[in-house]
């Protein structure tokens, strides 16, 4: 599915000008649902800047509202701009975190055998030698590697975890797994803005200033 050119800003930009739900935003610009809670309540890395998709012909007028009216409806944008993809070769991954990609790797062979080498390399970037390496123990640093989500370390988003899973599951004749990490995710999410809210309130209070007013009472509820 297309995506706006610049999601993140063009989400800042929906959540602040239109009725949509989070769900909405986040199925339209291709983000999790907690990253645009997190933009909804300012508590992203960046204040962003937000992008009209109406004035950058990504998306009519009419689409929002239909979207605003209804909170099942999923917006279409006009057309999806052109991207540059890669056609060849292993998924390019920033050198911070190429010494992540044994654990990611052993991750999801622990959590989801099913998923064939071939994908685990297209999530991941990597080769099939050193899946193969990583599950039979042959792998030159097997003692020093530790299983932890690829999503986590940053090596693939959720989306692309559970599509390559549900694809497995569905060619393995098996019924894919209900992921409830969201679940831990939303409770951790919520005690964190809470705690970031608290100690703005008590930071301005000391300095004699009103505390600034939240977006949201509840980053859950528009």
């Amino acid at each position: 599915m297309a995506q706006p050119l610049m999601p993140h800003a063009t989400a800042s930009w929906m959540v602040d000008n239109t009725a949509l739900s989070f769900e909405q935003i986040a199925d339209f610009c291709g983000l999790h649902i907690l990253e645009v809670q997190a933009i909804a309540d300012d508590t992203a890395a960046t204040k962003l800047t937000g992008r009209d998709p109406v004035r950058t012909h990504e998306v009519t007028q009419e689409e929002i509202d239909k979207g605003s009216a209804d909170p099942d409806y999923r917006l279409k944008m006009i057309k999806g701009p052109e991207q540059v993809r890669r056609t060849k070769g292993p998924r390019y991954t920033p050198v911070s975190k190429r010494q992540d990609k044994p654990d990611g790797i052993a991750w999801i062979i622990r959590n989801h055998p099913e998923i064939t080498d071939g994908a685990i390399s297209n999530l991941i970037g990597t080769t099939r030698t050193t899946i193969a390496a990583i599950r039979d123990r042959s792998h030159w640093n097997i003692a020093n590697i530790t299983p932890k989500d690829p999503v986590t370390l940053g090596l693939t988003t959720q989306r692309e975890l559970d599509a390559a899973v549900g694809k497995a599951a569905k060619a393995a004749g098996i019924e894919a797994p209900t992921d409830t990490r969201l679940e831990g995710d939303r409770e951790a999410l919520i005690g964190q803005l809470r705690a970031e809210r608290q100690a703005a309130h008590d930071l301005a209070e000391q300095g004699g200033e009103a505390a600034p007013k939240p977006l949201f009472d509840d980053p859950f509820k528009r």
